[in-house]
């Protein structure tokens, strides 16, 4: 039995793999502790997406070797799958685990533990077929918002993403596995997040044999299981059908919240992205969406500094997001990832410009935020209560202070009575649904 600490880095997919990764280990008899100090096995569950997300692992695993010299760490995920020699030359890390073996780390922990240092284990992630997901009997890394990961892996080719090469081809979770999943975790949680690398590709992989798509498993979810709330976490915009569309606006019981990667609203940067739409069609499916759910929040991820973005294109991009109903967005600045078209191209951005171009969208998107929020002073707002005393979720994805204070994993209404520096303020009294 050992004593360990799983540490997280990077998207909800991650999340959801790190918190099934606990639960395997703790299955195989091991002990979860709160803090990498107390751990005898510290395991970094790692991202790559960017060139700040591999120095954010580098600097945390030197921080482990140094606060708690004696802990062995086991370094998995998409860093430890693009990189391993890398990741292995770090001081203080025994085992590095690509995705492609993530499920085996129990069995890997079992064997000799003499050797310290280096010991690889990676292969063809191209190669795996099947859904790379460990059963999760506790899919969450909180106690209230759980993140169940039913999709991995992406068939896109976009020009600047390494995530195909780590992650590998799209494979689903079957839906009578998510349907079991989501009815247990019913049980205790009263908001379920379904996430994946690329969620809207659901059941589409090659040769499955599974007549669903998105939204009729999200049916079968309401069909045949008591969760009070399922929230969709990124989807592709040309996966975000109308049947999916009118599901979302017409169930209370799903979050009023769309997150489409946008990445650029300049069709000739897009087009370079090799992303397979174009502003057009981005912004058909956002308008549809806003005309059915005008009160929901909108989000995107948007890069800025690509290669070849010139002054035009980006102010293009800029006038695009603010014409957009957005409510919030995550802003990249272009990283090179090694391997990718992108990273080969001769017309890299200065760093200079593109961190001034972040700055530019980030400033748009706090703006858009605020006005946001803004339209619900004095209207009530159904909450999902955090664990953090005091704080809370509303179903449209704005962070709610509360002047009473309830019991974590609540599902409750507030009056909204004021707006703060990031969310709202409750006016008055919570009052609990049903």
């Amino acid at each position: 039995m050992v004593r360990f600490y799983v540490h997280n880095f990077g998207c909800r997919a991650s999340q959801a793999d790190g918190a099934a990764l606990s639960s395997m280990l703790e299955h195989h008899g091991h002990r979860k502790v709160n803090e990498w100090e107390d751990a005898e096995l510290v395991v970094l569950n790692t991202c790559t997406v960017t060139g700040t997300a591999d120095e954010d692992v580098r600097q945390t695993i030197r921080r482990v070797h140094r606060e708690n010299p004696l802990a062995e760490m086991l370094v998995t995920g998409c860093y430890a799958q693009r990189a391993p020699e890398e990741v292995s030359a770090l001081p203080g890390v025994r085992w590095v685990v690509g995705n492609s073996h993530k499920v085996e780390i129990p069995d890997l922990l079992g064997g000799d533990r003499l050797d310290f240092h280096g010991q690889i284990f990676t292969g063809d992630i191209s190669a795996h077929k099947n859904f790379l997901s460990a059963p999760v009997e506790e899919a969450s890394a909180d106690r209230t918002r759980p993140n169940l990961k039913i999709q991995d892996g992406c068939n896109n080719r976009c020009s600047f993403c390494i995530i195909p090469s780590v992650r590998g081809p799209s494979r689903s979770a079957t839906a009578d596995d998510v349907v079991a999943q989501v009815r247990n975790l019913a049980t205790r949680y009263r908001e379920i997040v379904l996430s994946g690398i690329n969620l809207g590709r659901w059941g589409r992989d090659p040769g499955n044999p599974q007549s669903l798509r998105l939204a009729g498993l999200v049916c079968r979810l309401l069909e045949e299981t008591p969760v009070e709330r399922l929230r969709l976490s990124s989807i592709e915009p040309m996966d975000l059908s109308e049947e999916l569309l009118e599901l979302m606006a017409a169930s209370p019981r799903i979050a009023k919240h769309v997150h489409a990667p946008l990445q650029s609203g300049c069709d000739s940067v897009l087009k370079r992205m090799k992303r397979r739409y174009r502003a057009r069609h981005y912004a058909a499916r956002i308008d549809r969406a806003y005309s059915l759910m005008p009160h929901a929040a909108f989000g995107a991820d948007v890069m800025v500094g690509f290669p070849g973005e010139n002054e035009e294109e980006f102010d293009q991009n800029r006038q695009f997001i603010e014409a957009m109903p957005f409510t919030y967005l995550h802003v990249f600045t272009y990283s090179e990832r090694p391997g990718t078209p992108a990273a080969a191209r001769k017309d890299q951005v200065p760093i200079v410009i593109r961190r001034r171009r972040n700055q530019t969208l980030r400033e748009l998107a706090a703006a858009k935020n605020e006005a946001f929020r803004r339209k619900f002073l004095g209207r009530r707002l159904s909450v999902l209560t955090l664990d953090k005393p005091g704080a809370a979720l509303s179903d449209n994805y704005i962070p709610v202070e509360m002047v009473e204070r309830r019991p974590a994993n609540r599902i409750v209404e507030v009056l909204v009575g004021d707006v703060t520096e990031k969310g709202l303020r409750e006016a008055s009294p919570l009052r609990v649904l049903g």
